[in-house]
């Protein structure tokens, strides 16, 4: 099998795994990153949200063999080293607005979140409902009011 090399987290991490092996994959059982979660599989429910060089990305739709040398993957587990804070803006506004309920589907929507207002700033403008409509990330329990909060929270502070 080829060997596959990429940051990960701000660690360079190599696998030896077949190319087409889905990036979920190779995150959660191989490296045994858990905060990526696998639900879907085929890029619908973005439980997986991760930032492949800061964009947003769904790991499940992503086959290792894409993924550069040079490529920088953070998951939820890099996302507070991204920042010079114990937590990341955004996973503190999680926990101000008490957003989470089951939980499993808050990693992706929080690293979907971070990519969007980072987009906005780049662009040079304010955050808007039509921008928070894009997030197009599942929550089954149906916290979307306060995840619109948190957001719009952790915009002022990012």
């Amino acid at each position: 099998m080829p060997e596959r090399t990429f940051r990960l987290n701000g660690e360079q991490v190599t696998v030896d795994v077949p190319d087409d092996m889905r990036l979920l994959w190779v995150l959660r059982d191989i490296l045994g990153v858990t905060g990526p979660k696998y639900g879907c599989g085929i890029n619908v429910c973005k439980a997986c949200t991760s930032h492949l060089n800061g964009t947003a990305v769904n790991p499940c739709a992503i086959p290792v063999g894409d993924v550069q040398p040079t490529d920088e993957v953070t998951t939820i587990e890099g996302l507070a080293d991204t920042v010079d804070t114990g937590l990341h803006p955004m996973q503190q506004a999680w926990l101000d607005h008490d957003v989470s309920q089951c939980g499993y589907c808050q990693p992706g929507q929080i690293m979907a979140a971070v990519a969007l207002v980072r987009r906005v700033a780049r662009e040079g403008r304010e955050l808007t409902e039509e921008d928070l409509d894009g997030i197009r990330n599942i929550c089954r329990c149906g916290t979307y009011v306060r995840i619109r909060q948190a957001v719009k929270d952790a915009a002022t502070r990012m």
